[in-house]
């Protein structure tokens, strides 16, 4: 795992979208943690509109880690590209983000 900037940590520790599950039901338990969902020439993508606040459940961690819990990277992707600029993807031009449309 990559570890998050500083100056990102402070970012995430005092906005509010962080507090809670992105991808939040009625299965949402443990803390909430924070998921790189996309990466860059083998690297997580250090990027805020990158970083998925998950409950422990849902990013797979904690006493579900052995059975993947509510994992599912392609619903991870897809928020995190929402929230993306046309801007932001353009610093990874060798990533084919249409294959996430």
């Amino acid at each position: 795992m990559r570890k998050i900037p500083k100056k990102h940590r402070k970012i995430i520790n005092s906005d509010p979208y962080y507090k809670t599950c992105a991808r939040y039901s009625s299965k949402c338990q443990g803390r909430i943690t924070i998921e790189h969902a996309f990466t860059y020439k083998n690297k997580q993508i250090n990027e805020l509109w990158n970083y998925i606040p998950l409950c422990e459940y849902h990013h797979g961690l904690g006493k579900w880690h052995n059975n993947g819990g509510g994992l599912d990277k392609e619903e991870n992707k897809r928020i995190a590209l929402s929230r993306a600029t046309e801007e932001d993807l353009k610093k990874y031009p060798k990533k084919n983000w249409k294959q996430y449309e």
